[in-house]
């Protein structure tokens, strides 16, 4: 489809899409900046849906600016760098209230979004694709599984950058034939990469963040803008204290050391082995002993725990914590989360639709939202961090 269209760009849309209207139908441009006067091409129709990109800009808007990244608009790593970073900031607060209205019904007046205090050379976690046919080392192309052969990231903290130079020096010729992609972190020790080969290892590496200290290593996953996380985690736990706690999708135990500090006990559920060795160590080396780590996907242990509550005394929880993946949590763990009857929640999310989408039915069964606060996590690009505080209703 290679028709064209002169649109006006509305505003920006959940999932980073501008919005547009013509010849009765709405458009969606991707790689837009509000106020865009501009000729696109229709890539797609789907009934009065029109997917379209960006053939020439007639008249930029005065939030639009040069993307400094040569590979933007190609790689599919970063959709943001064509707006100002305040922008940035004000699209992404408008997708959260665009979510939270449309999908849960929740109207807020406004919605602040903490801004990153390193904009550009933040990513201190990566995955990195390869293509050992091509020899191509990057991130895929947009709307593709090709890969993007990337130099330099715009992105990527000093020390990840220098070990992708690293890589490529390699020329693939120590690189596995079947590796199709490499994760990577960074924290005070160095560099991390899963899986090992050559000199290239999986080496273990700790940060702190504030006063705890985290262990970690390229096979858990750990929050990629770590300036970011001491503001995350001072919103999070804010006025959090009890009896007793549970930390859903508990990763290392960035959330969990801080709750022990909290509450008399804590009980933290992640799948990911690996993450949950971490915490388990993290939490003896802060000689925290109230807290018990399962390792356990969290719908399968919520499950069990409702089992046994139909036979033994209802375990109870004052306080819950969930942080889980972009796909939200399964219906299973809202319903569990929803039967342990907490006094609080507090659910910390990357992706505002799955939060809409599970704060919905929490708030069908009782919860009220007390606040909502943005993070900035990924400058450049659409994705932001929400955390939402909720308490039982009053009226209930």
């Amino acid at each position: 489809m290679s028709a064209s269209l002169l649109v006006t760009i509305e505003r920006i849309l959940p999932g980073g899409v501008g919005l547009a209207h013509a010849d009765g139908k709405t458009v969606f441009v991707s790689l837009a900046a509000a106020g865009d006067k501009a000729r696109v091409r229709i890539d797609r129709e789907q009934g009065n849906l029109l997917f379209a990109s960006i053939v020439e800009i007639i008249e930029p808007s005065p939030e639009r600016i040069e993307p400094p990244c040569p590979y933007f608009g190609r790689c599919g790593g970063c959709d943001f760098q064509q707006l100002t970073y305040e922008a940035q900031l004000k699209a992404k607060a408008e997708i959260i209230r665009d979510c939270l209205h449309r999908i849960a019904h929740v109207e807020l007046p406004q919605v602040s979004v903490v801004p990153s205090p390193t904009p550009w050379h933040y990513r201190a976690r990566a995955t990195w694709q390869l293509d050992p046919d091509q020899q191509t080392l990057g991130y895929y192309e947009r709307g593709s599984r090709r890969v993007c052969d990337v130099v330099e990231c715009a992105v990527l903290v000093p020390p990840l950058q220098e070990t992708l130079e690293n890589l490529r020096s390699n020329q693939f010729q120590n690189i596995p034939a079947d590796l199709k992609h490499l994760d990577v972190v960074y924290g005070d020790g160095g560099v991390s990469l899963a899986p090992s080969f050559d000199r290239f290892q999986t080496t273990e590496l700790s940060l702190k963040v504030d006063e705890e200290t985290y262990s970690y290593n390229a096979e858990a996953f750990f929050q990629v803008n770590q300036e970011l996380l001491p503001y995350l985690l001072q919103c999070a736990l804010a006025n959090a204290t009890g009896e007793t706690a549970l930390d859903l999708y508990c990763g290392v135990g960035l959330f969990t050391l801080p709750l022990a500090r909290r509450f008399k006990k804590v009980v933290g559920v992640e799948a990911n082995s690996v993450a949950t060795r971490f915490a388990r160590r993290n939490l003896q080396n802060a000689r925290l002993s109230n807290t018990s780590i399962i390792t356990a996907s969290v719908a399968d242990w919520v499950r069990s725990v409702s089992v046994k509550r139909e036979s033994v005394k209802r375990e109870s929880f004052d306080h819950v914590l969930l942080d889980p993946p972009r796909a939200g949590a399964e219906s299973a763990v809202i319903k569990g989360i929803v039967e342990l009857a907490p006094s609080r929640i507090v659910y910390v999310s990357c992706d505002p639709a799955t939060l809409a989408r599970d704060l919905k039915k929490l708030i069908a069964q009782g919860f009220e939202v007390e606040s909502v606060t943005g993070f900035d996590m990924f400058p450049q690009t659409h994705h932001v961090e929400t955390v939402v505080h909720l308490k039982m209703s009053d009226m209930l």
